[in-house]
């Protein structure tokens, strides 16, 4: 992972023309919560959500907000974009998110915005790419290695399959090879993976269904729309007690055989060799975090 990659296991988003819903953000305890000057906002009010943006962070910082903070801008092409960039980069936020992300070159803007903003305020800040497109997924590649401030993405199914024609599902099936070319070239950049969001938002086991076949594809966690899909996320993206305690095993009798010669092992009915005990060493660092 790049030294950047944030620790997202849910991703909590509201408008940020709806300061009510904002401010509400202490009590969900997301990983991660993003104030949204994109979809989530008319545009008849984006201009006002924009211009109140520095206060509304400011307030819900001092609200007593934990986790992350982010914003998410308006589409690379939008009339919005560089103003919502400008205004965003240089608050007191985490991550700058920028949605529909189609090529490396969109980037550029946003990069130079937050190097100038770390110079004159070090935080650390980062940028999560969203591939939420035909062209984002086939350029995923070279959005996710253009640059170092690239620390996190996400894939959106919705305006993919709207993109591309095709209709959701239950099952996801429609977009399995586009979610599994979003991660296979997120983990090869070193990012954060962050899955798909579920629509169908009262139905928490089809929410949990799909977090757990994302988590076990290799995402790191998912969008939410509603508080209750953050809770549901944590205990997906969050090994168990249970996982813990073995993988502390596993890697205990891995190390006692190999100072004794022995690359290959049977641990309590499987055999366990390098790749399962890196598995191990992943499920006890998570643990800690």
């Amino acid at each position: 992972m790049r030294d950047n990659a944030p620790r997202i296991r849910s991703f909590f988003i509201a408008p940020g023309n709806r300061r009510d819903l904002v401010m509400k953000f202490p009590r969900f305890h997301a990983d991660f919560s993003v104030i949204d000057l994109e979809d989530g906002t008319p545009p008849t009010e984006k201009e006002g959500a924009r211009a109140g943006l520095a206060a509304l962070v400011a307030d819900v910082r001092a609200a007593g907000l934990t986790g992350l903070l982010g914003v998410r801008v308006n589409q690379p092409w939008s009339d919005w974009f560089l103003a919502d960039v400008e205004a965003a980069a240089g608050l007191p936020i985490d991550v700058l998110v920028l949605p529909k992300v189609e090529g490396a070159d969109e980037l550029f803007a946003p990069v130079h915005a937050l190097r100038r903003a770390e110079r004159a305020d070090p935080r650390g800040r980062s940028i999560l790419a969203g591939i939420e497109s035909v062209r984002g997924v086939s350029q995923a590649e070279a959005i996710f290695a253009a640059h170092a401030e690239v620390s996190c993405t996400y894939f959106g199914a919705e305006d993919f399959l709207a993109d591309i024609g095709g209709e959701r599902t239950r099952t996801s099936s429609e977009v399995a090879y586009a979610r599994a070319h979003v991660l296979l070239h997120a983990k090869q950049s070193g990012l954060t993976a962050i899955d798909q969001p579920i629509a169908d938002v009262r139905d928490d086991a089809l929410f949990r269904s799909d977090a757990q076949a994302a988590r076990e594809m290799g995402y790191d966690g998912k969008v939410c729309l509603l508080p209750a899909q953050v809770e549901i996320a944590h205990q997906v993206f969050s090994p168990s007690e249970a996982q813990v305690d073995y993988a502390r095993r596993l890697v205990a009798a891995y190390e006692d055989a190999t100072s004794r010669g022995i690359g290959t092992i049977d641990f309590e009915g499987r055999m366990i060799d390098g790749p399962l005990v890196k598995r191990a060493h992943r499920v006890i660092a998570s643990a800690s975090q």
